[in-house]
């Protein structure tokens, strides 16, 4: 049998090695002999092998021979038949344990096969396992994870037919198991035109999201194998780029007919996502009907249906569904929206389809949502008026005209972030209204790099399957989610886009609330400030810190038309007040400058912390402040930011570190009984 190696990498030296480094190492590999279970012989022969190449470099003449035959292009070495084994084990010992396996594995088939119970067989087959288990690991170093898993099959399907090392096949098996989720990541990731490798990594999706007992992973044991259900949570949000709608909404489908709730809410939003995109209402009916069916303790999805009613042209229906919600911040929203209640309800739609529904698909890419080329539609009109619904058909034939107008946003531009990314810390538990929002947005669509997706999964796998750890947010909680990117569930508490939460990963129903959300934009409300004033007539950026005897002197903001140098200390006692709160300081000036339920939150998430032993450390820097729009009700200011987060435990220890150099953040502030107060506010990109 001819081995691929050489005399030096059979004994571990460098080509340049002398006499007395190849005999030192010689001593050691005869020192450290591969104590696996191997029968004596072969260790003898192995030894034996070891001294041969020993002598060989050490004698200078066959040295010098064998460096030319080198050169020459001599590769490989021969070894009888019956040291063949022992040349394995070398070669094995060598690091090139793909190749051991597969000469292994043909050694021990016909019509070579050794004798059954011999010394031979118990050997080879011990040697199969062995390197098949390393030639995947090294396989997995090279990302290759679909090649990995296959190399791995192969060696239990022939443990299972030798009948033999029944402790090292269910090693095996452990691992095979824990390779599954980075296999599917390898196969759907895979180029467009590999269809059949996309298949297969769409089928061993299905599998493996079934044996887990749907997306709430209901049939979990917890062993050390599976994959956490936080961490199933992160796979879940780097695959859906890589699927279609129409395929995600086949597998939620599917999954959903099989008894995941979770699944049927997200085979609602992927019909949604799918008829607004391609202009077919008909998705958008049978989404209503999902949504309908599904039974979801503790879950408003009155907002939900409203949106979809507006987008069939149903204003009537779609009232009702919002004045039926349950949610309070809703109402609130509603009544103090400065303008139309159309415009209100276009807002909040075109936000929630922004942000929640058409992100996450392989084939959508939306940058606006332009509900008027929606309206005017002729498949839309057709289907709005094959059903009847005729309230906002002229609003659509007119042109939407109306509602652009009203709108505090146009159609084409960015609308504000959802509360979960501008009012909530990573920690706050979930109120009820929450109970659908979902956490973070770590997960932008730089990381859709298929390196670096595998990249994070394969920190869990290297720490067998532990928590993943992620910048600026945290995973570790109850609930399931599983949209990718920011999705709204419910009404925002305070202005302009009143859509409460994230859908980042997924979106879980399940009764026990989770407990921690995060968002990136909240690390500005969470500043402990050293801010700078915005460039004047003869001043550029220059710097004012804010000192104690400053924050004491504030009052509140009654001006009918603030400067901007009062807008800018407003938020300046915002971003300071937040910041002391959550370290843990007594600052009394928060109610001055925010509304009830942003100081609430605050409140919150302090308390939050306080159970956790941790505390919350910001500095930010408030670089410039431009006024967007100011009537008698309403202002909005564009402010850039720079910012540094760190979540520390009492200890002082660090937990987390975030540092933004240029953050764009819109605030939004309301004027109620002559007093301006923070309304809202949300990242710009």
């Amino acid at each position: 049998m001819e081995l691929p190696i050489d005399h030096f990498r059979l004994l571990g030296v460098s080509p340049s090695s002398g006499p007395e480094e190849v005999l030192r190492f010689f001593q050691l590999r005869l020192d450290r002999t591969p104590d696996k279970g191997f029968t004596p012989e072969v260790i003898s022969q192995r030894s034996e092998l070891l001294r041969r190449s020993a002598d060989l470099l050490c004698d200078k003449e066959s040295r010098e021979k064998y460096e030319s035959a080198l050169l020459g292009g001599a590769e490989g070495l021969e070894f009888s038949s019956n040291r063949d084994v022992a040349g394995l084990i070398l070669l094995w010992e060598a690091n090139i344990s793909y190749e051991a396996f597969k000469l292994s594995r043909k050694a021990l088939q016909p019509p070579q096969a050794p004798a059954l119970g011999s010394g031979r067989e118990s050997d080879l087959t011990l040697l199969a396992a062995l390197s098949c288990r390393d030639a995947a690991f090294q396989e997995q170093e090279q990302r290759h994870y679909s090649s990995a898993a296959e190399l791995l099959e192969e060696g239990i399907h022939l443990l299972q037919r030798m009948g033999k090392l029944a402790e090292h096949r269910r090693t095996l098996e452990k691992e095979l198991e824990t390779l599954l989720p980075y296999r599917i990541l390898d196969l759907l990731s895979r180029d467009l035109s590999d269809q059949k490798a996309h298949q297969e990594g769409l089928n061993l999706l299905d599998g493996f999201v079934l044996k887990r007992g749907g997306l709430e992973g209901k049939k979990l044991n917890h062993s050390n194998t599976e994959l956490k259900q936080s961490d199933f949570e992160l796979f879940f949000q780097q695959i859906r780029k890589f699927l279609t709608v129409q395929e995600q909404i086949d597998l939620f489908w599917h999954w959903n007919k099989n008894g995941s709730v979770d699944a049927g809410f997200l085979c609602a939003i992927s019909l949604v996502a799918s008829g607004f995109y391609r202009r077919k209402p008909e998705s958008l009916q049978k989404a209503r009907k999902k949504l309908t069916k599904l039974n979801l303790q503790g879950f408003d999805a009155m907002p939900l249906l409203g949106c979809i009613d507006l987008l069939l042209a149903d204003l009537k229906q779609a009232e009702e569904c919002f004045a039926n919600s349950s949610d309070i911040g809703l109402k609130e929203w509603f009544d103090s929206y400065p303008g139309e209640k159309l415009a209100a309800l276009c807002d909040y739609s075109r936000n929630w389809l922004l942000r929640d529904v058409l992100p996450g698909f392989r084939d959508i890419e939306v940058d606006t949502v332009d509900l008027e080329a929606w309206f005017a539609d002729r498949d839309v009109q057709d289907y709005v008026e094959k059903i009847e619904k005729r309230g906002a058909l002229g609003i659509a034939k007119a042109g939407f005209s109306l509602i652009s107008g009203l709108s505090s946003e146009k159609s084409g531009s960015k609308s504000l972030a959802s509360t979960k990314e501008i009012e909530e810390s990573s920690d706050r538990p979930l109120t009820g209204s929450d109970e659908f929002s979902l956490e973070n947005e770590t997960l932008s669509e730089d990381v859709v790099n298929r390196d670096t997706l595998i990249e994070n999964l394969l920190a869990i796998y290297k720490r067998g399957i532990a928590t993943l750890k992620v910048p600026s947010f945290n995973i570790s909680t109850t609930r399931v989610k599983l949209i990718n990117q920011r999705v709204i569930w419910v009404p925002l508490l305070f202005i302009s886009m009143f859509s409460s939460g994230s859908l980042i990963s997924w979106l879980s129903i399940r009764s026990q609330l989770r407990e921690n959300t995060k968002a990136p934009e909240l690390s500005i409300a969470k500043t402990k400030t050293a801010v700078k004033k915005p460039a004047e007539k003869d001043k550029a950026n220059t710097k004012n810190t804010m000192s104690k005897s400053t924050m004491l002197e504030f009052r509140a903001l009654t001006n009918e038309s603030p400067s901007q140098d009062q807008l800018l200390r407003l938020i300046e006692v915002w971003l300071r007040s937040k910041a002391d709160i959550l370290e843990g300081k007594a600052n009394s000036n928060l109610p001055k400058v925010a509304r009830n339920q942003l100081v609430k939150i605050v409140s919150d998430q302090r308390k939050k912390d306080e159970a956790l032993g941790q505390k919350q450390i910001i500095n930010a820097e408030i670089k410039s402040l431009k006024i967007l729009d100011q009537t008698s009700k309403r202002i909005a200011v564009r402010v850039e930011i720079a910012y540094l987060e760190k979540l520390v435990k009492q200890s002082g220890e660090v937990i987390s570190e975030t540092n933004i150099p240029s953050l764009t953040v819109k605030y939004v502030l309301g004027r109620n009984k002559s007093q301006w107060k923070l309304i809202d506010f949300g990242s710009e990109k």
